[in-house]
């Protein structure tokens, strides 16, 4: 398994007054291509300042972003935005969808980002959605919403598929079937998933479990036995 993401010594600073504070701090990691990573912490550790580095919607203050080999820490904001259009796939905890648009819509809209996308009704299809796809989002629940904003961040084929929270407004059974359908776009299409949660069970269904503390990495481990979805506990 190749590396598809090496981070070197990576910080993120911001000047407060006269003092710095930071977000991140002498972080290195390694994401291998094809895998599901976790990456665990309580509130403030970092856990969503590391996803957006990740992501290319932030920039470091030091250190090296590797992708590909390439350092993305030292891309200008056009580059960024390129990456981000090409290579990058966001889910995030309260879906953003766009309200007047249908479900086929909103997964449509990628085709302004990326010249090269997944047809929107297979994408619907591959979250089960093909049915919804003339729907708006206030026509269907919060489980729906969440796989058509899924179907939408793979509409593009992207290396990185990143998830804040995608499960934290949903119910125990809904979760469960959001995390099913983000291993499988992991196991079956080959996706790159990196997922933050607070919750310690998402380590089980993990390839890779990052866990980090006050703005540092204290462990990378791999687990050699991923699970199920139906393992994780609410």
């Amino acid at each position: 398994m190749s590396v598809l993401m090496s981070l070197r010594n990576i910080e993120k600073r911001y000047r407060a007054g006269e003092h710095d504070f930071y977000a991140l701090k002498g972080v290195d990691l390694d994401i291998d291509e094809g895998e599901m990573v976790v990456i665990l912490g309580p509130s403030g550790a970092g856990k969503s300042t590391l996803l957006n580095l990740i992501g290319g919607m932030d920039s470091p203050t030091g250190g090296e972003l590797l992708f590909e080999g390439e350092d993305i820490a030292l891309y200008n904001d056009d580059e960024l935005t390129r990456f981000r259009a090409l290579s990058v796939g966001v889910v995030f905890q309260f879906y953003n969808l766009i309200p007047t648009l249908t479900a086929y819509e909103n997964v449509a809209l990628m085709r302004d980002v990326k010249d090269d996308c997944e047809d929107p009704m297979r994408c619907l299809e591959m979250v089960g959605l093909s049915d919804h796809a003339h729907q708006f989002p206030a026509q269907m629940s919060g489980g729906e919403q969440q796989r058509v904003s899924i179907a939408r961040a793979i509409a593009k084929k992207p290396k990185l598929l990143l998830c804040d929270e995608p499960t934290g407004a949903l119910d125990t059974d809904t979760g469960r079937e959001v995390l099913r359908l983000l291993l499988r776009v992991c196991r079956e299409e080959g996706r790159t998933v990196v997922m933050v949660t607070h919750n310690a069970s998402f380590a089980r269904i993990a390839d890779t479990v990052i866990r980090v503390k006050n703005g540092k990495v204290v462990s990378q481990v791999k687990n050699e036995n991923p699970e199920s979805a139906d393992v994780i506990n609410y």
